[in-house]
């Protein structure tokens, strides 16, 4: 860390915990403390010290285009002469719900809100409204924001009530979450068998990403459709990851599951807050002021944010974008096999599309309790070379790099040097 993003750093203690306003923003995980960004542009990221990294971060998903893309830039610069709020309905609105629903059709109705956080807690309070159940189910390791209902974990086994994984969670409304191993359709298959009257639905980010890319086994998706539906519940895809990432219509249109609701975030804003929540007509017509679930926000369809979110996807609909994303992001997983593979490091790299997880360990990782062998001391010792060789890859072992369409060949291939020297590093003996 520079000595400017440590001054300000000591500065941000005194009043955010932590010194952050996001968790992992802090480099616990990773060891060291922070570098502080000063600007960014295309594939680069420039820290208050002058130093310039290569990011795949990408503000956690949503700079599918890169940082900065002057199209974008200029729609918000144009909004804003406008005004910034108006707490009212606009024409950009609509034009930003066509273009989300003609990549997911399954959405016939949809609400944008500010946050996948809002848009996830929202959905799970229709699914309970329209169900008439309180039951959620939802998988280990897969994050859906922090809502109360959804910072639960397993008990001692997957038909045991769940309990709080954070202070100030209260217990009466944990146990209506339960939590199953991702990828393990058998154990919902029992669940459902046991207790399918008392559960609202499923939850489920369709490719995890919140605990590293894993990808869903094949059937696994297609069976919780069938569960859900033979049992009157809802399936709610967590997109606000996959959405517009691994294919033009997210994880939905990549694996051909059509879900009851949709959450989508990230890449819809433009690297601006706006998430959608949304689904079939019949059940979001259950939403205030037509039904009697509930949900408002004053900054929902904020102009600013219609804007970036609408010259982002119109600029996605560019003739092969999707595969020059493709080809980049299996050009950069591959190179970082090959460079483990050379400094004789266990590694698994899991790709979908342009996000990948490198696991430091030596089996395949296809659910959280094999995401929790990786190395994660070994992937800090990683990630801090990677930054002292000018690429700045996710705080954590258990978070997706991101590849831009800003990505060039240059950049991945320097990308790839630097892992092969950082493994050399990170793996020798002390």
């Amino acid at each position: 860390m520079g000595e400017r993003s440590r001054q300000l750093f000591e500065e941000a203690a005194r009043y955010f915990p932590g010194g952050v306003n996001s968790p992992v923003r802090a480099f616990r995980a990773v060891g060291g403390e922070p570098f502080f960004v000063a600007r960014a542009s295309g594939s680069r990221i420039t820290d208050v010290d002058g130093r310039t990294y290569i990011d795949y971060v990408g503000s956690w998903g949503p700079m599918i285009l890169g940082h900065a893309h002057p199209r974008v830039v200029a729609a918000i610069q144009k909004a804003a002469e406008a005004g910034t709020s108006y707490g009212a309905p606009t024409e950009m609105e609509t034009r930003l719900a066509r273009l989300v629903q003609a990549a997911f059709p399954s959405l016939e109705r949809m609400r944008f809100v500010s946050s996948g956080t809002e848009a996830c807690m929202s959905a799970l309070r229709v699914a309970r409204g329209f169900t008439g159940r309180n039951g959620i189910v939802k998988f280990e390791g897969g994050y859906h924001g922090h809502g109360d209902s959804l910072l639960v974990k397993a008990g001692s086994g997957g038909l045991t009530f769940g309990v709080p994984d954070s202070l100030g969670v209260p217990g009466e409304l944990a146990r209506h979450t339960l939590t199953l191993p991702y990828n393990d359709l058998e154990a919902v298959r029992a669940l459902f068998g046991a207790r399918g009257s008392e559960i609202a639905g499923i939850i489920v980010e369709p490719v995890a990403g919140n605990m590293g890319v894993v990808p869903p086994r094949p059937g696994f998706l297609e069976g919780l459709r069938e569960v859900t539906r033979r049992h009157g519940a809802l399936l709610i895809l967590d997109e606000v990851i996959t959405g517009f990432r691994v294919a033009h219509g997210g994880a939905q249109e990549l694996y051909g599951i059509t879900p009851d609701l949709t959450c989508l975030g990230k890449i819809v804003g433009g690297g601006l807050p706006v998430a959608v929540y949304g689904g079939r007509a019949d059940i979001m017509e259950m939403v205030a002021p037509l039904g009697s679930i509930y949900q408002a926000g004053t900054l929902s369809g904020n102009p600013l944010a219609m804007a970036a979110g609408a010259e982002t996807l119109t600029l996605l609909q560019a003739p092969g974008a999707y595969a020059e994303l493709e080809a980049k992001g299996a050009r950069l997983a591959r190179g970082l096999a090959e460079a483990a593979a050379a400094c004789r490091v266990p590694a698994q790299v899991n790709r979908v599309g342009s996000m990948l997880t490198a696991f430091f360990t030596a089996g395949p990782v296809d659910d959280y309790a094999s995401v929790t062998r990786a190395d994660a001391n070994l992937y800090g010792s990683f990630f801090r070379a990677m930054l002292d060789r000018g690429v700045s890859l996710a705080p954590s072992q258990f978070e997706s790099a991101f590849v831009s369409l800003a990505h060039t060949a240059e950049d991945l291939d320097a990308t790839i040097v630097a892992a092969r020297e950082s493994l050399a590093l990170a793996a020798a003996p002390r």
